[in-house]
């Protein structure tokens, strides 16, 4: 190599490496505009004072938006414990973990079937999944208020066949929350199991048949250590966007299962306490922050066990 070549192919390579950093600025910029600067306004909402009249804020730097959180003020001037807002995020996390166990249960053998089946029909079965997709959320869910109404489908075949003879009443309930929310994200579980499950060689799980192991045996010991990553990013893509769902509990729920997300919305619509609404939303994306934490821990850590097997193994 000549000693001139060596300055030109830097050169070049600093070239490209401009032109690779101004090829992702678009990008960078959109995360910046509609990513962080919201997330940087909500935090400073948070620490503001509720505007006299109830319209924005009031710009004094003050902690009390998260005091509320915890304590309520009586009439008197006295602060009190108040759990309120904190059984409210408890019964958000409980949806939806409720919410991420059931679409688990549902997408592990939905995802495996369609893994199984020729692959003239794969790409035609994920397309089924993905078909919901095509219609706005808030359609689909007005479409369960009807499914689930006293006079809805479901009650009056019920009725109809003579198996009940009242309706059920199961809108606006605990239990058409959870349906709602399930019906949403249930295609968040499915997709990334799937990819996990296509590249499993199930030959594997052919060849623990034929040694004598039962089909819970094949389930537990082979194929779910494979299609582990699938089911962690599942519950990632299922559990955090469920935690601050809105509209299942709103419509489905009729207000009767409050959701962090409703509460947040009622903050800064008709309570007009825009710092207290800011202060949950910071709460929440905490909690999210220590939860994909936990996930990326969780993950790691069996990532390490699960070569260390291999080493053993081969060893």
């Amino acid at each position: 190599m000549s000693t001139t070549e060596a300055p030109r192919r830097r050169r070049r390579g600093g070239r490209a490496g401009q032109g690779s950093w101004w090829a992702g600025a678009p990008g960078l910029v959109f995360l910046i505009a509609l990513v962080l600067a919201p997330l940087v306004i909500i935090v400073i909402y948070s620490f503001l004072n509720r505007a006299k009249l109830g319209v924005g804020v009031k710009w004094t730097f003050t902690v009390q938006p998260y005091v509320e959180l915890f304590y309520s003020e009586s009439l008197s001037g006295e602060k009190s414990f108040d759990p309120v807002y904190l059984q409210i995020l408890l019964n958000s996390a409980l949806y939806s973990l409720v919410t991420a166990l059931v679409c688990l249960a549902l997408s592990v053998p939905i995802a495996i079937w369609i893994a199984t089946r020729p692959a003239r029909w794969r790409t035609a079965l994920v397309f089924l999944v993905t078909i919901p997709f095509w219609t706005s959320l808030l359609i689909r869910t007005y479409a369960w208020v009807i499914i689930l109404n006293d006079n809805g489908p479901i009650n009056g075949a019920l009725t109809g066949v003579g198996l009940l003879q009242q309706p059920i009443p199961m809108l606006y309930t605990p239990f058409a929350t959870t349906v709602g929310l399930v019906y949403s994200f249930l295609p968040f579980m499915i997709l990334p199991i799937y990819a996990s499950a296509e590249r499993f060689d199930f030959r594997l799980a052919e060849a623990a048949y034929d040694l004598g192991a039962t089909r819970l045996t094949v389930l537990w010991r082979i194929v779910m250590p494979a299609i582990r990553p699938g089911v962690i990013a599942g519950l990632i893509l299922v559990f955090i966007p469920a935690l601050g769902s809105y509209l299942a509990p709103e419509l489905l729920g009729g207000g009767k299962t409050s959701m962090i997300a409703n509460v947040i919305a009622a903050q800064f619509g008709a309570s007009r306490n825009w710092p207290l609404g800011a202060a949950l939303s910071v709460m929440v994306l905490v909690i999210t922050m220590l939860v994909l934490v936990a996930f990326a821990v969780v993950t790691r850590r069996s990532s390490r066990d699960g070569n260390r097997q291999q080493l053993e193994s081969f060893l």
